[in-house]
């Protein structure tokens, strides 16, 4: 989840149309990343942001990612930990795929199902591969049909060739 989480922040920078937030009629434009990472309570569903996340490496997302969701969990979530997202992400691990539900004013929201090891065709033979689906949801007053598939055409080249998400010497 956090070289996802990697991966939707190169994406947003290079299609930078998602990575905005409409309010009234105006459309604002972010150069930082915020994804908020929706996570499931017993009352229902909090979603803690993930502040600059275009500045930091997988080790820094999993760690940031972690101390919220636990937050969340023991009910100690500070009030500017909800609020900000530019993005946010929906994992249901429970379904193959869902179409995820837009934040008020954001402009995307991907839902990301379970992952499961399915037959593909790679170099004319047929492996097994893990595969997920990814479903992207966008508001129309902010993000065309065609920006949208831009962005997801990104975000599958990331994710297919993840080496470049994870840099050597970012494990310090």
């Amino acid at each position: 989840a956090h070289v996802l989480t990697k991966a939707c922040a190169e994406a947003l920078i290079r299609v930078p149309s998602l990575n905005t937030v409409l309010v009234g009629d105006k459309i604002l434009y972010f150069d930082e990343v915020n994804i908020g990472v929706a996570v499931a309570l017993d009352e229902g569903l909090i979603v803690p942001v993930v502040r600059n996340v275009e500045s930091k490496d997988v080790f820094q997302i999993s760690r940031d990612t972690d101390d919220l969701a636990n937050k969340a969990k023991d009910g100690k979530l500070l009030p500017d930990e909800v609020v900000g997202a530019t993005f946010t992400i929906s994992i249901l691990g429970s379904v193959d795929g869902f179409t995820p539900v837009l934040s008020r004013g954001q402009s995307a929201r991907l839902g990301v199902g379970r992952t499961s090891q399915k037959p593909v065709v790679k170099g004319g033979e047929i492996v097994v591969r893990e595969m997920v689906t990814l479903s992207l949801t966008v508001d129309h007053q902010t993000v065309d049909g065609a920006v949208a598939a831009s962005f997801m055409r990104r975000l599958q080249q990331l994710i297919e060739r993840p080496a470049g998400l994870v840099k050597k010497g970012d494990a310090t």
